[in-house]
């Protein structure tokens, strides 16, 4: 009965390293700022798959992604309730769960950590795309707004600064096996390795060098890393106006929303008027902080006009428009004092289930709330606004997440980066420090500055190195004002664009097929 007992818990063991390893994978994540814990998890879930068969790959593929993503995508159920929470994280979790089945497959191969981290890129690279254009909440990378392995993500972007932190865990792990391994050997008497000698071993010496190699990359990386000036300074006034009240029914008070940030634009223009502070170049408002069509809407264009001309700056203006083809936008509307309305940019990855409802009548048999997502259509190119001499790219809120978006924005020769965000729907739920760290990252990527207006916070100025300058507070007025460098030139990660994540991704198929060619040699062999 005891050994029965005991042969229960040994097989438990997997499941709950697995379960752990996403816990921790979670914790890593803001509002806590832990990145270190990022490669601790993928050690443990490293160990949890290794050498398993597939379905058991599969299995705790599942149990780490579901310990993983419903805690982190918990925002996702504020007002709406449970039920399309759990369905995302459940659906995210499969995705995952093939990445589990993958990494269990390539486990046995000859470094193996290289080929796992590989398929981790390319379980990343589909939950981007599919379905419904991807959803990429949740990328290693965007775990990592400081520490050794950030400046990575100025040579590869987001997933070679994904494939650090899980090639390094990975590497751990392997580490740890073969350390238990060698030990179990000599202890039996098999190896003549004792004490330290077990160093002289070369699996553990490869496997050192996968959990090395990447910290040491990161280290040598950090010099790349640049924030100085390059084209001069702007002078950026960031206006968080708040809301009148949290949740998804925030704009059923729409011309509240625009008087706020209106209000808060004159207090800034007051203050210039007496000497207070010093005028901006331009001032940045968030998402939505017009939800009244100004182009329609006379009132809304003439409290807009007022507030611009009150600065003497252009303004950068989110609105919900509907042109005349009924379609409605969500869209940046480069404001000038003098001229009114002129550039746009029309929001191009949408939020499904938010912006627009995929198969709205499948979806409204489980939960009527379907019919609260908006019909917005996308927009089709990026749009870079020349703001007094500043060429400000355009990322509007959930497309900092896609790294095509925000790349198009700076080749198209942004000098630095807004990314206007309403978080108010989700009330005060860690998706806004989340948000964050994303833009933290994308910094980095770039070499861009990025600012960050917000109707209800965290507002904030984001150095090039990732390093939060200045942030408000949540669900306050408030108003930033910073003088930001103008950058120009192109880090490696922008020129090569998606080449990296196109070669991590071979690697990982790569493995997957070697493994497939050593496994069917095998059976022919048996037979």
């Amino acid at each position: 009965m005891l050994s029965k007992v005991r042969s229960h818990l040994r097989r438990s063991v997997p499941l709950a390293l697995a379960v752990i390893a996403g816990l921790l994978l979670y914790v890593s994540f803001p509002p806590r700022e832990l990145p270190w814990l990022a490669p601790i998890s993928f050690a443990l879930f490293g160990v949890a798959v290794y050498g398993r068969r597939l379905r058991a790959g599969f299995g705790l593929g599942l149990a780490f992604g579901l310990a993983y993503l419903v805690p982190l995508l918990s925002w996702t159920g504020v007002d709406v309730g449970p039920l399309p929470w759990l369905a995302l994280a459940a659906a995210e979790a499969l995705l995952v769960s093939l990445a589990g089945m993958g990494i269990a497959y390539v486990s046995r191969l000859p470094l193996w950590p290289l080929w796992a981290s590989g398929v981790w890129i390319a379980s990343e690279a589909l939950r981007a795309r599919a379905p419904f254009d991807g959803f990429p909440w949740g990328k290693v990378a965007f775990g990592q707004p400081s520490g050794v392995f950030l400046p990575l993500a100025s040579l590869g972007g987001t997933p070679l600064l994904g494939f650090a932190v899980v090639l390094c865990g990975f590497g751990l792990g392997s580490l740890a096996l073969r350390v238990r391994k060698v030990r179990r050997t000599s202890s039996e008497g098999a190896s003549s390795l004792k004490g330290l000698s077990f160093l002289k071993d070369k699996g553990i010496a490869v496997a050192a060098a996968f959990t090395v190699a990447p910290v040491v990359a990161g280290a040598l990386a950090m010099p790349l890393v640049a924030t100085s000036a390059e084209a001069g300074t702007a002078r950026v006034a960031l206006i968080q106006g708040n809301v009148p009240r949290m949740g998804l029914d925030f704009n059923s008070q729409r011309r509240a929303v625009l008087d706020y940030h209106v209000r808060e634009t004159m207090k800034l223009a007051a203050k210039i008027k007496s000497g207070q502070v010093e005028r901006p170049d331009l001032v940045l408002w968030p998402e939505n902080s017009s939800d009244i069509d100004p182009y329609t809407n006379q009132d809304a264009y003439d409290e807009i006009t007022k507030a611009a001309q009150a600065v003497g700056v252009p303004i950068s203006v989110g609105a919900v428009v509907t042109p005349q083809d009924g379609k409605p936008r969500n869209r940046l509307i480069q404001w000038d004092p003098k001229t009114g309305p002129g550039a746009v940019y029309d929001k191009r990855h949408l939020q499904p289930f938010g912006e627009y409802m995929p198969y709205r009548g499948f979806f409204r048999i489980f939960s009527k709330d379907v019919d609260r997502a908006g019909n917005f259509v996308p927009g089709k190119k990026p749009v870079v606004f020349d703001m007094s001499g500043t060429k400000v790219g355009n990322i509007t809120c959930y497309e900092a997440a896609f790294d095509d978006t925000v790349r198009d924005q700076v080749r198209e020769g942004a000098q630095i980066l807004s990314v206007p965000s309403n978080n108010a729907t989700f009330e005060r739920s860690q998706m806004t420090y989340q948000q964050l760290a994303m833009d933290r990252v994308r910094a980095v990527e770039h070499g861009r500055a990025v600012m960050v207006p917000v109707t209800s916070g965290v507002s904030a100025v984001i150095a090039a190195d990732g390093s939060l300058e200045q942030q408000t507070g949540m669900f306050e007025p408030a108003t930033l004002l910073a003088d930001v460098p103008k950058r120009t030139s192109q880090t490696l990660a922008t020129r090569v664009g998606a080449w990296p994540e196109a070669l991590l991704v071979a690697i990982g198929v790569g493995g997957l097929g070697w493994a497939v060619v050593r496994a069917r040699a095998g059976r022919r062999s048996d037979a």
